[in-house]
């Protein structure tokens, strides 16, 4: 189980650099942690479209 153990560490460091970088105010931290979520999909979701558009034009080519 070691790998549990490391991996709930480095949350919980994860979490401590979080709390820091917000000057230890929990509503700023979590209020980042959203707005860094949010940013996140925004990139995943303009990825996805990238992609299929790839895909799309790589169909059309093929045929």
């Amino acid at each position: 189980m070691p790998s549990v153990f490391s991996d709930n560490n480095r949350y919980e460091v994860a979490c401590d650099q979080a709390i820091a970088m917000c000057d230890g105010n929990l509503r700023s931290t979590i209020k980042a942690l959203i707005m860094a979520n949010e940013f996140l999909e925004t990139e995943v979701a303009e990825l996805q479209d990238a992609l299929a558009t790839c895909f799309a034009r790589a169909k059309n080519d093929a045929a």
